[in-house]
């Protein structure tokens, strides 16, 4: 098997960060010491400067395939992510056709098996009508359950009480949420068509997709998720309001709730609707700079558990348009960790937290099999950053297939100079390997 040696590392882990040597072997991390250079490798990689991290694993993505293809697939998305330090990602079942069937899970699997840079894990998708095919799912090999409870887009909102009750009370793994109070959105949306037409003002989303909105949702969630004993998820907390209602009194592994923030929420707040617009209209909605940083103290604080990018990319034609008509969403996971190494640089968050929050968590959250960390006897999925190599995100640097980012412009300190995906050299200098594609993800779960 190849051998891979990485020498004077600054390795982030577990909290610690300290100069050490990796050796791998094959997929897996074989040694982990001080001094290690006298072992013969076929590769040897001098990280001297640079800090050796975990690879980044995102718990929510959209990679559009299949049905949506023109805005970006498995692979151009998962290139992306492997260019940005993101190592694994769990992908969510708004495809065209949902993700509604274990068949179409199986189809997911299979085309990644062929194209994903990245490892892989697919949510199975949750409709008013497909309980007993949800209770089908492998929770060895799939990372959990998709639940819409704010969504209006086909049949892929979940509002039916006793549809509800039957997944929170029988589904045994995890259940993760889009949480925004539907019939409170259609009403606030409704008002405001009243008063503009379709030429809403963008600045006007977080007034129709409201904080109230969000709190309603995942308080009701909440109190059904405790109710029935369920591990619940929720996703991209976007309100200072709803980090009330997570607890950072008990270890990670023992949560049963758990809250996960999104970049976007903590990088922009309303006022930067002036410039961005409809790029920055997601849902939910970015909101004020209160709500902005309360999720980062939060964050850091531990009432949210990890940090994702819910990247969904759209084409910049389908972006610009009026605010009924412009898609929400937007492409991210290429520049997720960079964006978390300059809150770095600004002195707000210590690198072993992001660590934590980006690697860790999401590995103790979904119970991942030997991911996350660097240990040996673990895959070796692992990222070299240089905290010191400025550079400015360019269209000629973006990699999701759509050819956009809300960062375009700015100049980032920190850049990814080296992505292991387990064991493969997937990334380096600007260059990628794709002659090996990533792994399907397994659980370690009774």
């Amino acid at each position: 098997m190849k051998t891979t040696l990485i020498t004077n590392a600054n390795i982030v882990n577990e909290g610690k960060v300290f100069e050490g040597d990796v050796l791998i072997r094959g997929q897996y991390i074989e040694s982990i010491g001080q001094d290690l250079s006298s072992r013969p490798a076929d590769v040897v990689i001098d990280a001297k400067g640079k800090f050796l991290l975990p690879g980044v694993i995102d718990d929510q993505v959209h990679f559009r395939e299949p049905g949506l293809t023109h805005k970006g697939n498995i692979h151009s998305e998962s290139r992306a992510a492997v260019a940005g330090g993101v190592t694994s990602y769990m992908e969510m079942p708004n495809t065209n056709p949902p993700t509604f069937t274990q068949e179409l899970l199986s189809d997911k699997y299979a085309i990644a098996s062929r194209t994903s840079l990245a490892n892989y894990s697919f949510y199975m998708g949750a409709s008013n009508d497909n309980l007993e095919e949800v209770m089908k799912t492998d929770l060895q090999r799939v990372c959990g359950l998709k639940i819409f409870m704010g969504s209006s887009t086909g049949n892929l909102l979940v509002d039916n009480p006793k549809t509800l009750e039957g997944f929170f009370s029988r589904f045994p793994a995890l259940i993760a949420a889009h949480c925004e109070d539907e019939p409170t959105i259609r009403k606030n949306s409704a008002d405001f068509k009243e008063r503009y037409g379709e030429d809403v003002p963008i600045e006007c989303h977080p007034q129709i997709r409201t904080a109230e909105a969000c709190f309603k949702s995942s308080s009701f969630a909440i109190d059904l998720a405790k109710k029935n004993g369920t591990r619940f998820h929720v996703l991209h907390i976007s309100t200072a309001k709803e980090t009330s209602l997570f607890d950072n009194s008990i270890p990670l592994a023992e949560k049963k709730i758990t809250a996960e923030a999104c970049i976007h929420h903590m990088w922009f707040n309303d006022s930067d609707y002036k410039t961005l617009g409809t790029l920055i209209k997601w849902n939910p909605a970015i909101k004020t700079a209160s709500d902005q940083n309360e999720v980062f103290k939060a964050m850091l604080d531990n009432r949210i558990d990890v940090i994702a990018t819910d990247h969904a990319p759209h084409t910049l034609d389908e972006k610009r348009n009026t605010y009924f008509k412009a898609p929400s969403g937007g492409p991210l996971i290429q520049h997720s960790l960079i964006a978390m190494l300059e809150f770095y640089h600004h002195g707000k968050i210590g690198l072993a937290k992001i660590v934590e929050k980006m690697s860790h968590n999401p590995a103790i959250l979904f119970r991942i099999s030997k991911r996350g960390f660097i240990r040996e006897g673990y895959f070796a999925d692992l990222v070299l950053v240089d905290l010191n190599r400025p550079w400015t995100i360019k269209k000629e640097n973006i990699l999701a297939n759509c050819g956009w980012s809300p960062f375009e412009g700015v100049a980032m300190t920190s850049q990814v100079s080296h992505t292991f995906v387990s064991g493969h050299l997937a990334y380096a200098d600007g260059r990628l390997d794709e002659r090996k594609m990533g792994e399907r993800m397994l659980f370690d779960r009774n």
